[in-house]
């Protein structure tokens, strides 16, 4: 069964897909089970994928990565999320936010900050959602203000990926107060983890992605140079925009492994079945399942593929990544669902795969912003 063929994969992004397929095989679907069961951060896979330039490297080649494309890290996305989803998030988060920085950040910024990231001396993180907030940009309520030279943060931030790991976060904070400009109050900010007043620790026992690590974190008179400011005051919302346009196509890439690895695993159990005395894939109800199955994801593949090259295009953004953001994390949602079903009692037992793909799709639903808001994004940002 061969879910994730290339066809439909530029052709200049294949020889990283391979590479990633490779990665995958040897590294994170051997250790798939123990990781979820053990429920710790794989620090000893994560080195192995940045050995193998597949950890951090959509980092321009000038700032020390390999200038990994969208297609590139989407075709990673497939192929680790459908070896585990847990693995494969610690691996995506290595650099997660560093985008900002060397988009928006000016040079000493990028080299101080983002360069060490593209040659896997850090990890970092993104701080943006909050204990009492979560999807709405514009309601977060973490400030940054000026005095003097510096900025003083003061606010909590909650599941942030690496939040205790990271060497530093991009922090997304309240530097205005315009009731009449809800979307030029905000900010970015560099924060490295070892500043006075940053304080995380990690959020326990998760249901799904058991194999990477979440955090609580909290800033008290936490100050940075005025130097960590990323671009211009009052801009952080437009950066995180357009940060999340191309940060869903990558998670329709997290819904799209899962739905494979469902699919797979659903396949496997079926055939190597019997009741009633014949196969269990002979039987009617399971094959239109299992068809049900395969026609969402391929619709869903060829969505997300082409939402891919929109983005990369500039052609309605917001749209196109809304659409393949919750188009694939429900298909993958959809295909759990059905592959529990047809496993039967043994869906409930953790050792099997399945159980794992289920918890672990539950939650792409929600990060990068939970899909009621991508239909609102969808609707009104259609073309017209």
């Amino acid at each position: 069964m061969e879910l994730l063929e290339d066809s439909i994969v530029p052709a200049e992004s294949r020889e990283v897909k391979a590479e990633a397929r490779a990665f995958a095989e040897e590294h994170i679907a051997p250790n798939a089970a123990e990781c979820f069961e053990r429920g710790e951060y794989p620090w000893e896979i994560l080195e192995a994928g940045m050995n193998a330039g597949l950890v951090a490297q959509d980092i321009p080649e000038e700032y020390g990565g390999r200038g990994f494309s969208l297609q590139d890290v989407l075709a990673i996305a497939e192929e680790f999320y459908r070896a585990d989803a847990g693995i494969a998030l610690t691996l995506q988060l290595a650099s997660f936010g560093a985008e900002i920085v060397y988009e928006y950040g000016d040079e000493a910024l990028i080299e101080e900050f983002v360069r060490p990231v593209a040659e896997n001396e850090q990890i970092t993180g993104l701080a943006v959602s909050e204990p009492q907030t979560g999807s709405d940009l514009a309601g977060m309520e973490t400030t940054a203000e000026k005095d003097g030279d510096e900025y003083v943060i003061d606010g909590e931030k909650y599941w942030i990926g690496n939040g205790v790991e990271a060497d530093w976060v991009t922090v997304y904070a309240k530097t205005g107060s315009d009731p009449n400009d809800r979307y030029g109050n905000y900010s970015t900010f560099v924060v490295p983890t070892d500043a006075d007043g940053y304080e995380a620790e990690h959020i326990p026992e998760k249901i799904g992605f058991r194999a990477s690590n979440q955090a609580h974190i909290e800033f008290e008179n936490c100050r940075v140079p005025e130097e960590n400011l990323v671009g211009i005051e009052g801009a952080g919302f437009y950066m995180l925009a357009e940060f999340f346009n191309h940060g869903r196509i990558v998670v329709g890439g997290h819904g799209l492994g899962l739905a494979a690895a469902a699919i797979e695993a659903a396949s496997e159990f079926v055939h190597d079945r019997e009741a009633f005395g014949r196969s269990v894939d002979e039987f009617q109800a399971v094959q239109h399942d299992l068809a049900e199955m395969r026609m969402a994801f391929e619709r869903s593949r060829a969505l997300v593929w082409r939402a891919a090259e929109k983005v990369t295009n500039g052609e309605h953004p917001g749209y196109w990544a809304a659409l393949a953001k919750a188009d694939a994390t429900e298909t993958a949602v959809e295909c759990a669902e059905r592959g529990m079903e047809l496993h039967g009692g043994r869906s409930v037992l953790s050792e099997n795969r399945i159980a794992r793909v289920y918890r672990d799709a539950r939650i792409p639903v929600i990060y990068e912003g939970a899909n009621a808001v991508q239909r609102n994004l969808i609707y009104n940002q259609a073309p017209r």
